[in-house]
């Protein structure tokens, strides 16, 4: 399993109507299988994620953040990892929103 815990992630590429950017900084915590996190940065004053990583280290996860704009804004993703040469961890995420326009996208985060 890929351990996630004390990892800093930032969104490198975005598509759709993804909120994240790359001033946006993910903090991780892991506890077991369960992994959680908090976000902000950029259109994101904070951010909150729950979710479980399996034993190839796919992250499946909710997320919910309040936006500048002032909106409480909910979703979900799946997250596949890929080990960079570096030896960092590269994140793979398909995403959807489950308020608003329910619209979906892609984002590549990096380990920082």
């Amino acid at each position: 399993m890929i351990w996630y815990d004390g990892r800093l992630f930032r969104p490198v590429e975005t598509g759709g109507s993804s909120e994240t950017s790359s001033e946006t900084i993910f903090r991780y915590k892991q506890r077991g299988d369960l992994l959680t996190a908090d976000y902000s940065g950029g259109e994101i004053d904070y951010g909150h994620l729950i979710g479980l990583v399996d034993d190839k280290g796919k992250i499946i996860m909710r997320y919910h953040h309040l936006n500048l704009d002032g909106y409480l804004m909910t979703g979900r993703c799946q997250s596949r990892p890929e080990i960079m040469p570096n030896g960092k961890i590269r994140l793979h995420e398909r995403w959807q929103w489950t308020c608003g326009s329910k619209a979906k996208g892609t984002s590549i985060l990096e380990e920082m």
